[in-house]
């Protein structure tokens, strides 16, 4: 059985249902009155909480009961306001409450979701799972610290750990705010896109391959970080042009218009070794 946090979230959506498709056997943890955000067709186990980061560790014992393999997708990630919350702390706290619970029960495997906001992103050169971890906002420190902490806590006690590091992920039922849905969303009224200069280079993945990379490395025996990202580098200025071609309304694209923020860095684009490592995995990056 596969136990996933997260499950109506985002990215939590696709995982669920490439694990559907996968036929895996599995149990979902949700607020109440989420349920309704789940595919109409899930055959799997529900489970309720107020908040999963506040639970306690018999309640998450005995909610993991009979699980084999956990996909922690749940955190705090609400646009323009994710990076610098406080809530990455209990987001934190709350993880190694569930690791906890995890091994008092014996699950085997936990795949955990990081980011590339991890990294060092000072430089231009592609990033690979080995390269510097130097976080520039909480939210990235307090992905690191799980990372290293569930990494050694794991190994203590020989339970199988995946860490995934999404990059910049786009499709799907994304929220408003968020870059992609933006530029639709004006273009569609024939308005203005008001944009920074658009230099610098990015690494998008659409989400609906993200949720198959993620459950490919949940189900094998893979240990360890592994980029989720296309490997393709591309920037934003030439990802927002060919949206905007699509509506035949490139004139409506203002770059330059906004500042780019003091911690935008120039290129973040990901070493991916997905295919060489699951060479049946099909990818659409763009």
């Amino acid at each position: 059985m596969i136990f996933l946090t997260g499950a109506t979230g985002y990215v939590g959506r696709n995982v669920l249902a490439a694990l559907a498709s996968d036929q895996q056997k599995i149990k979902v943890i949700v607020r109440p009155g989420t349920r309704k955000y789940l595919e109409e067709n899930f055959v799997g186990s529900v489970v309720e909480t107020e908040d999963l980061f506040s639970e306690s560790e018999h309640r998450l014992r005995e909610v993991l009961a009979g699980v084999d393999t956990i996909v922690h997708l749940a955190w705090f990630a609400q646009p323009k306001y994710y990076l610098d919350s406080e809530k990455n702390l209990e987001c934190l706290m709350g993880s190694l409450n569930l690791a906890k619970a995890a091994v008092a029960v014996g699950v085997r495997r936990f795949v955990g979701i990081g980011t590339c906001a991890e990294y060092d992103q000072t430089g231009r050169l592609p990033i690979s799972e080995s390269a510097p971890l130097a976080p520039r906002n909480l939210y990235g420190w307090a992905k690191v610290s799980v990372f290293h902490l569930l990494q050694e806590f794991f190994r203590l006690h020989k339970t199988e750990f995946a860490w995934c590091r999404l990059f910049y992920l786009y499709g799907g039922e994304e929220h408003g705010d968020r870059l992609v849905p933006y530029v639709r969303r004006r273009l569609a009224k024939s308005k203005t896109v008001q944009l920074t200069d658009g230099i610098q280079v990015r690494d998008f993945l659409n989400v609906v391959e993200a949720g198959r990379q993620i459950v490919k490395v949940a189900t094998s025996g893979y240990s360890g970080p592994i980029n989720i990202c296309s490997g393709i580098p591309i920037t934003i200025r030439d990802f927002v042009t060919q949206i905007a071609a699509e509506y035949g309304r490139e004139d409506l694209l203002e770059f330059g218009a906004l500042p780019r923020g003091a911690n935008d860095a120039i290129s973040v684009v990901g070493v991916t070794r997905f295919e060489t490592l699951f060479p049946t995995a099909s990818r659409d990056p763009v």
